[in-house]
């Protein structure tokens, strides 16, 4: 079955359980891809509603710092629920040792020096973990293993 299916089924799932949050968590990630399907006039596979999903658990993450220093605990509590939601439909994430591995053995693949060479680890690095890690801890610990 593939993702927006899924998603589908999950959507009226959420409206027969009268569950609002991921009812309309779902229903935005569908506009997402939709909105994607019609820029690009494709359609989208399953690496692509993943990429779109990951892009609204960025931004509900990058939002939760904003809303705390507004002192919004109620919009936090909510944005928290949505990344919650939004997780389950990613695949599972690396742990940091995972992922510490990964990038010492693409450091060595790459023949990477110091600092310098951050662009060239990062290229060869994306593909192999896009979608099962955080592109923001990617970047710091690559920065740590170069320094």
């Amino acid at each position: 079955m593939s993702l927006k299916q899924v998603l589908l089924d999950d959507l009226k799932a959420a409206m027969k359980d009268k569950d609002n949050i991921k009812k309309n968590v779902i229903t935005m990630v569908r506009a997402g891809i939709l909105q994607v399907e019609k820029d690009k006039k494709i359609e989208l596979d399953d690496e692509g509603v993943l990429e779109v999903i990951a892009k609204a658990v960025k931004q509900r993450k990058d939002a939760i710092p904003e809303y705390e220093k507004g002192d919004r605990p109620d919009l936090v509590e909510d944005l928290k629920r949505e990344v919650e939601i939004l997780m389950a439909y990613l695949p599972q994430q690396l742990s940091e040792d995972e992922l510490d591995n990964i990038i010492t053995q693409t450091i060595y693949e790459v023949g990477a020096q110091g600092p310098q060479d951050m662009g060239r680890v990062m290229k060869a690095l994306m593909p192999k973990v896009k979608g099962r890690a955080d592109g923001r801890l990617v970047n710091e610990l690559v920065k740590k293993h170069l320094n």
